[in-house]
């Protein structure tokens, strides 16, 4: 077993961290702090195989939390354009810790379960600033990667007490076979001197179930999307 661990800091102008089932149309406003999945999604614009799934071990929040609100003009599906005000995170930068695990789903894959290779690959690529375009929750927040060690430098909170969050998104349980659903999870974060440790996916107590998702049948044939005909949310 070699090294799996990866660590990088991320920065921008603006963040936006949103649960994406209720930032449809409207005003949007963002979590104080960024979510599981955002983090994840950068991760894996950095680096990402089908081989392995990645799994956020922890943020650290680098700089104060400050808002900053701006007006915009969305389009609207009626046609036209709406007015909104969206609430970002301004100046914003993270330290993050993360580590990748094979996907069991894949088994034509296991001759490619090489952590030596995808460990150093994914070193190169955060040296690079990775991969594909990253970006802090939404396309209009660019960001920037950079190469790490988690916990050097002085960070906004390394004084700070523990402070606990409200319900916040921490990510999408996409259905992998027919008898699987869709499900939203939730979770309360604890920041410790400038620190979230995040639990995982599995560990998630608060859950909603999605009416409509789909799930991705692989043979070798390729890949056939269906769709999951799920019951009403009550």
């Amino acid at each position: 077993m070699k090294d799996n661990t990866i660590e990088y800091q991320v920065y921008g102008r603006r963040a936006m961290f949103t649960d994406p089932i209720t930032k449809v149309g409207g005003e949007k406003q963002s979590y104080p702090i960024p979510t599981y999945e955002a983090l994840k999604g950068i991760t894996e614009s950095i680096y990402w195989k089908p081989t392995f799934e990645w799994v956020v071990d922890s943020v650290r929040i680098m700089k104060p939390i400050k808002n900053e609100s701006i007006g915009v003009k969305p389009l609207k599906f009626s046609g036209g354009n709406d007015l909104s005000l969206y609430t970002y995170l301004r100046d914003v930068s993270y330290q993050v810790k993360c580590h990748f695990e094979w996907n069991t789903d894949r088994d034509d894959l296991k001759n490619d379960r090489n952590e030596n290779k995808h460990y150093f690959s994914a070193k190169r690529m955060v040296e690079r600033g990775g991969r594909r375009d990253v970006f802090l929750g939404t396309r209009e927040c660019p960001a920037y990667v950079v190469p790490c060690r988690f916990g050097s430098g002085e960070g906004a909170y390394d004084s700070s007490e523990k402070y606990e969050f409200d319900l916040v998104y921490h990510g999408i349980n996409y259905p992998r076979k027919e008898s699987e659903e869709m499900w939203t999870r939730f979770w309360k974060p604890v920041m410790e001197k400038g620190i979230i440790e995040f639990i995982r996916p599995s560990e998630c107590e608060y859950l909603k179930k999605i009416r409509e998702g789909t799930y991705n049948v692989i043979s070798t044939s390729g890949i056939e999307d269906t769709i999951l005909e799920l019951p009403e949310v009550e």
